[in-house]
């Protein structure tokens, strides 16, 4: 914050300034990371974190990154292979020293909800980036040539503009251009994105994120400097998590290795939610967090995952 400040540069200000006002509120010192967010939002002096060739198209959505590697319950091996990705971008300089390159290309697969959009926050606020997830809905159109020349704008911003860019199911652009049901249109616009990210020289984190990584093209593993893979917790993991959630509202509160078998198959992210409603529920009826209640939020939850896979 001090050498951001030095430097006249508003934006590393006012992100360092929101990660400290996250970081104490998750130490429960709530009154001060609100007066930190207020005082960041509604100071006179303070531009909005809007960069001018970000703005264009409404391509981009920008998200304050919160989270960290800590809070995340994942298998050994990725959280080493996510470690793998801060060290080296962190000790990029070094690298290049030998004619290395650190990591920094990406492809996130697995289910929907079991961390792929948390790794993206954790990424960018470990190395004190923002973080900018691309809208697919406004990047792919109908119109013949218009997503790639679209494409080609954010991998320019992606040069200009230092940051980890998330682009969030892949799929609708990175599906095998050998498909019966592909159109020409869309192989041109994957033939563009491997271009591009293989041309892509700059510091920025590039990020591919899908839930379908059996209809991706072949092509993409090659131009990607990592694959990290995403699982769905195992029982022991589920128990971790909803600690790591309702400890901070009730630290007594036991989560018995039957809830977490219970939680089986859902997904980190859903498990997450069971955790906040059982806590809303906590506080708004005035009974304390039991077992027997959030093993029904969790039937229930698992009754709509049955229907949505039917």
């Amino acid at each position: 914050m001090i050498k951001a400040h030095y430097q006249q540069d508003e934006t590393q200000f006012k992100l360092v300034a929101l990660q400290i006002a996250n970081h104490e509120a998750a130490n429960k010192h709530v009154q001060a990371g609100y007066e930190i967010k207020r005082i960041v939002e509604q100071s006179e002096h303070a531009k909005p974190l809007v960069f001018p060739s970000l703005a264009e198209d409404n391509m981009f959505v920008m998200v304050n990154p919160s989270y960290r590697l800590q809070d995340m319950v994942i298998r050994p091996e990725l959280q080493a292979s996510i470690s793998r990705v801060l060290q080296e971008y962190q000790k990029r300089a070094m690298l290049r020293q030998y004619g290395m390159a650190n990591r920094r290309k990406l492809l996130f697969e697995g289910p929907s909800g079991t961390g792929k959009t948390m790794t993206s926050s954790v990424i960018a606020r470990g190395l004190h980036l923002p973080l900018f997830i691309v809208q697919m809905d406004r990047l792919v159109t109908k119109y013949l040539g218009e997503t790639s020349v679209k494409l080609r704008k954010i991998f320019d911003t992606i040069q200009e503009t230092r940051g980890v860019y998330l682009f969030d199911e892949f799929d609708a652009i990175g599906a095998d251009r050998a498909t019966d049901n592909e159109v020409g249109e869309m192989r041109r616009v994957l033939n563009s994105f491997l271009q591009f990210l293989e041309q892509d020289g700059s510091e920025s984190i590039i990020i591919a994120a899908t839930n379908h990584v059996q209809i991706l093209d072949e092509a993409l593993y090659r131009r990607f400097d990592d694959v990290l893979h995403y699982q769905l917790p195992t029982a022991e993991e589920a128990v971790c998590l909803m600690e790591n959630q309702l400890h901070g509202y009730d630290a007594s509160f036991v989560v018995s290795p039957a809830l977490g078998r219970q939680a089986v198959p859902l997904s980190q992210n859903e498990i997450i939610k069971i955790c906040k409603d059982a806590i809303k529920e906590s506080i708004l009826t005035g009974r304390p967090l039991s077992s027997s209640g959030i093993g029904t939020l969790i039937d229930q939850r698992k009754t709509l995952y049955t229907k949505k896979q039917a």
